[in-house]
């Protein structure tokens, strides 16, 4: 039969693989897995094809050179093997770092290895798989070398091999073996083993070849590892028939002895002895594992099964001392069942959870460097100032006192401005690890704190599984999106499971239900993310540090895309900075003013994209056609149209701001989205002969009409000094309806901030008098004409000095957040006015007074 010259090694640690023998190899890493896969898709096919491997030996480590092949050994003394099926199986382990051969690995190697075919292969863990080969024929090592990344399976080291030649046999050596076997197999039946074990042995003894069946005896009885190898390494046919027999007749006197031995022991025991002896034996073995992992060492755990394999990674784990107890209870459990067992497999994966959990493994803090990592946050990310400043307090905090208890920040922000990626900076500036835990739609508490072991498919929760994946224990936790969470289902609600998480004072004793003990959460960081603080419950909520991030303005996304954007997609689309240039800001300025209206910078990204693959296909079009020289690398600002299309928010409607002609009623205001982009809205009254009644259209929300209701109360208690009525008395909406009317009422509009901008509509409206279109206000009134504080003023005001207003009246309790967040070029070009009462409002809004005299309230 023809045999591949060139095989994939697998490397045999303190193991033989002889021809006829079936062996159990524990394999993990990268490349066990592709080699697992390969098996796998050839299972799945009609037409399979046989998967070989080079079974090689490595050189004992404490041995200096290659064993000889005419090394004669002592004989054994040790109880023999029992002989389970005529392909013996044993099993060996192989360890490694993601590869089958590692460096040191390759220079054990040995000359000589034995062809195998993967029998059979099955998954033994979370990445651990147990491959049977079926040792084929011997060979000898021609050449070693490692496959490049241009040949199949890159990166495996491969064998080439010479297989010996056929050969005959001496009639004398092989009827001698045929006797030997026979007088084994009758040793084994007076030994009482089941006929099942028995008959398949004897059955091979009759039909095997000769050579075949050497090896297999070999395999069976109890030989050294130089024996097993001077088997394998001996091409000579009538050589290894003599070693076999020689080994075979050693093995039938040492049971010859035990036989004699037994004999008279039992003689010399009575009954009542031999009971005593057998139950202090017993007793002795399940006392044994109590104290295995307090005096645990990796040279005297036994690599023969996957318990051993648990033994030396819980021994490596340095678990703390309560975590020992439940190793050590767990152990004695799982060695009392049977492996079939659909307990054993959940142990065993309990186990392996808590082995692979970083108990004490963590990142060093002295690996900080506070100006490395200013420069890290400033390269990232544009602005957001007031999150880089709490990150670099931390920081220097941190850098002084180790064991300081990590924050918990939540940035609150519009989608698209950098709150994901900012969590990413962070972690590579503090040299930690990163993992982000999304939450959205996250409905069941199991998913935070695992599902309890007594269920089918139990699994530890997201932060425990995000744990063992970072392999530290004080990674950055990034849990993303923590507003979507579902609240109050019949699963539980996840957001109390977050309690414990994010409470420093409680999560240094964090209880998975699945592990049922303490993991210490104190050393991670976790950072929340979140685009409203309206859905998080207020105990989850009061655990937080709340940073907020506000929308980015026409400066900072152009800076952005010209420092990050642009280059960024440059390279995605596989172009060069000079086969396209953004050389002209006007067209960054169109895409972002025309096409693009949002907070962050996600819909700008895509748009940029957008134009770089019209220019792809203009540029592809041209090499096809020989005219690569007509090719314009600069986008220019008309080009901008002729790609993208019509613009999708003309900036005819900002402008119109400064165009319309001022009316009286007519007044502009200031709006926010809840995507976190302001802009500019008009509101415009109107009275007609009626009955005193309101109407309000737009598609307004509850609280912006009881603020229309609370203003037009407001104007009629101030009519007569507001001078709308010649007599104290006279009513002001008796035989009069007001309509007040939001323009694009397609679009639904609420809030708290248009009650100052319905007193004005109204004044304006009853006084014949107009404000100017270039004067916008935002703010609310209590029924007293106090004036109240509003939110989103950085977007607010922004929006209006990109419709060309002039002048903006605000509360004077918002004047921290213009002088925090607004750029110094807006301050610059808009006068912003404060005010305190109504009163101020309108005094500012209609350039003078229009009170006859002012009614002020006691305060006695």
């Amino acid at each position: 039969m023809n045999y591949p010259n060139k095989l994939i090694i697998v490397p045999l640690d303190n193991k033989v693989l002889l021809p006829s023998v079936v062996l159990r190899l524990l394999i993990h890493g990268k490349q066990a897995s592709e080699l697992a896969k390969l098996y796998f898709r050839q299972q799945n096919k009609s037409i399979r094809q046989d998967i070989y491997v080079a079974c090689i030996p490595l050189r004992p480590r404490h041995l200096t050179a290659q064993p000889s092949e005419s090394k004669d050994e002592a004989p054994s003394t040790q109880a023999p093997q029992v002989p389970m099926t005529p392909h013996t199986i044993v099993v060996s382990k192989l360890t490694s770092n993601g590869v089958l051969v590692s460096l040191e690995d390759k220079h054990r190697l040995l000359s000589y290895g034995c062809l195998a075919r993967i029998v059979r292969v099955q998954r033994s863990g979370t990445d651990l798989f147990g491959v049977y080969v079926e040792g084929i024929e011997r060979f000898k090592v021609d050449d070693l070398t490692q496959n490049t990344t241009t040949m199949p399976f890159p990166g495996y080291w491969t064998a080439h091999t010479i297989y010996p030649m056929p050969q005959e046999t001496r009639a004398t050596t092989e009827m001698q073996l045929k006797e030997l076997s026979q007088a084994f197999i009758a040793k084994m039946k007076g030994l009482q083993l089941p006929e099942s074990l028995l008959n398949p042995l004897h059955k091979a003894i009759q039909t095997m070849q000769v050579s075949l069946l050497a090896d297999l005896l070999v395999s069976l009885i109890e030989t050294t590892f130089e024996e097993r190898w001077d088997m394998l390494s001996n091409f000579d046919l009538n050589q290894r028939l003599e070693k076999a027999c020689l080994y075979l007749t050693r093995q039938l006197h040492v049971l010859q002895i035990s036989d004699n031995l037994g004999l008279g022991i039992d003689g010399r025991l009575s009954r009542r002895q031999r009971e005593f002896y057998l139950r202090q034996q017993l007793e002795a073995i399940q006392s044994e594992p109590k104290d295995v992992l307090n005096n645990i060492k990796p040279a005297q755990v036994s690599e023969e099964d996957e318990l051993s394999e648990l033994h030396r990674r819980l021994a490596q784990a340095q678990l703390p001392k309560d975590v020992v107890t439940v190793a050590q209870r767990e152990l004695q459990r799982i060695k009392k069942l049977q492996p079939a067992s659909s307990e054993w497999a959940v142990s065993r994966n309990y186990l392996e959870w808590l082995s692979e959990l970083p108990w004490n493994i963590s990142t060093p803090t002295s690996t900080i460097h506070l100006q490395k990592a200013k420069r890290q946050l400033d390269e990232d990310h544009f602005g957001l100032v007031h999150v880089k400043k709490r990150i670099m307090e931390y920081l220097s905090v941190i850098k002084i006192k180790d064991d300081l208890k990590a924050p918990i920040v939540c940035l609150v922000g519009p989608p698209g401005v950098g709150k994901t990626s900012l969590g990413r900076s962070i972690a590579q500036c503090m040299s930690r690890q990163f993992h982000r835990i999304s939450l959205g739609g996250v409905r069941d508490e199991a998913d935070i704190r695992g599902h309890r072991r007594t269920y089918v498919g139990a699994m530890p929760g997201l932060i425990i599984q995000g744990l063992r994946k970072c392999k530290v224990n004080n990674p950055l936790f990034l849990l993303d999106e923590i507003d979507k969470l579902a609240h109050g289902t019949h699963h539980g609600d996840p957001a109390a499971a977050l309690l414990e998480v994010l409470d420093p004072e409680q999560n240094s004793s964090f209880a998975d239900h699945y592990l049922n003990v303490g993991f210490d959460l104190s050393q991670v960081l976790f950072l929340a993310t979140a685009n409203s603080l309206d859905t998080i419950p207020e105990p989850l909520l009061d655990r937080m540090e709340v940073i907020e991030l506000q929308g980015y303005t026409i400066q900072e996304k152009l800076h952005i895309a010209k420092t990050h954007l642009i280059p960024k997609q440059v390279a995605a689309h596989g172009l060069g900075l000079d086969q396209i240039q953004w050389t002209e800001t006007e067209a960054i300025v169109r895409l972002i003013e025309q096409y693009t209206r949002e907070a962050g910078v996600r819909q700008l990204e895509r748009t940029i994209a957008s134009v770089i693959r019209y220019k792809c296909v203009e540029l592809t079009e041209l090499k096809e056609h020989e005219r690569e020289t007509e090719y314009d690398a600069v986008i220019q600002p008309h080009h901008i149209e002729a790609i993208l299309g019509v613009s999708t928010y003309p900036v005819r409607f900002e402008k119109e701001v400064t165009e319309r002609q001022s009316q009286p009623g007519v007044v502009t205001g200031l709006a926010y989205s809840g995507s976190g982009q302001g802009g500019i809205l008009f509101v415009e009254a109107s009275r007609m002969p009626g009955e005193g009644r309101l109407e309000l259209t737009g598609s307004l929300g509850h609280v912006i009409q009881e603020s229309a209701k609370l203003a037009l109360s407001w104007v009629k208690s101030n009519a007569y000094v507001l001078q709308l009525t010649t007599n104290p008395k006279e009513r002001l909406v008796e035989q009069d309806d007001i309509h007040i009317h939001f323009p694009s009422g397609s679009i639904p509009k609420d809030g708290p901030s248009a009650g100052i901008t319905l007193v004005c509509a109204i004044v304006s409206l009853y006084s014949n008098r107009c404000i100017p279109t270039t004067t916008a206000m935002t703010g609310e009134i209590s029924l007293r004409g106090q004036l109240l504080p509003v939110g989103g003023i950085k977007e607010k005001v922004i929006s209006a000095h990109r419709a060309g207003i002039r002048k903006v009246i605000l509360p004077i309790k918002n004047k921290r957040d213009v002088e925090n967040d607004l750029p110094q070029v807006v301050c610059q070009e808009i006068e912003i006015c404060y005010a305190n009462t109504i009163w101020e409002v309108l005094a500012s809004a209609f350039e003078y007074s229009i009170a006859s005299h002012r009614l002020l309230e006691s305060h006695l």
